[in-house]
């Protein structure tokens, strides 16, 4: 790889992470909300970087081995370097698709962190829920308030065998972290696999309520297609939906 292609792609990289972080959403599809300051710096640096490489190679023109001047340069680097153009040029043109019902359906669930206490449910119904709260219920409160509640929750469909799953991806810092928050649905067919949806339902009855044995699982009473919400990547109630 030249030099010259060199430059081009640290200048490329830096305008790629200063468009997504600066004047789209897309880089909640990568990172939590807020490495976006992080983004924003590494975006100058490699932007200034580049300029400041191009600047010098034009005012000091390459001495050969007998001192003489010109304006060629033979370094070399591997030909796969080349494919580092790829996701330099994704950035500005073409952004990869989130992460979606493929991987959930392809890890395990994340683990409910123990929770001894519970604060008192509200009287709204249905009753907004996140999916990792709605286990943490079902699985460890032992005052068993989520029994007869109709609650509402949202997510993607990932198929599962003999159903599907409410699911939610969670970052903890980044996509390569990331963990699968479920919820087993019955009682209505499965939508198409990414389909975001709001669901209200009751908890569905199986194993003891309270206990590890109560299954994350809802009875649907219905649903309603909602767009893609900004904070996809976490498991918190929707905010202003991306389209």
């Amino acid at each position: 790889m030249k030099r010259t292609a060199q430059i081009t792609l640290l200048v490329l990289t830096g305008l790629g992470l200063l468009h997504t972080a600066l004047f789209t959403d897309l880089y909640l599809r990568y990172v939590k909300e807020g490495l976006r300051p992080l983004l924003i710096v590494s975006g100058v640096l490699l932007l200034l970087l580049g300029l400041a490489h191009a600047a010098f190679d034009r005012a000091a023109p390459h001495a050969d081995a007998h001192g003489h001047a010109h304006g060629h340069d033979h370094s070399t680097a591997p030909r796969i370097a080349w494919l580092l153009f790829l996701p330099a040029l994704s950035l500005l043109l073409y952004a990869p698709p989130a992460l979606g019902a493929y991987t959930a359906a392809h890890s395990g669930s994340e683990t409910v962190k123990q929770q001894k206490r519970f604060a008192a449910l509200p009287a709204t119904s249905p009753l907004p829920m996140t999916l990792t709260d709605f286990t943490t219920r079902v699985q460890q409160d032992k005052e068993r308030a989520i029994k007869g509640r109709t609650v509402e929750m949202t997510g993607f469909v990932t198929p599962a065998h003999g159903g599907w799953d409410l699911t939610r991806i969670i970052f903890t810092c980044c996509a390569a972290d990331a963990q699968t928050v479920k919820i087993r649905m019955y009682g209505t067919p499965a939508p198409p696999a990414d389909t975001w949806l709001a669901v209200t339902g009751t908890w569905h009855t199986q194993g003891a309520l309270g206990t590890k044995s109560a299954a994350a699982a809802l009875d649907v009473h219905g649903t309603r297609p909602i767009a893609q919400p900004v904070n996809a990547f976490t498991d918190d109630l929707p905010l202003t939906p991306t389209r």
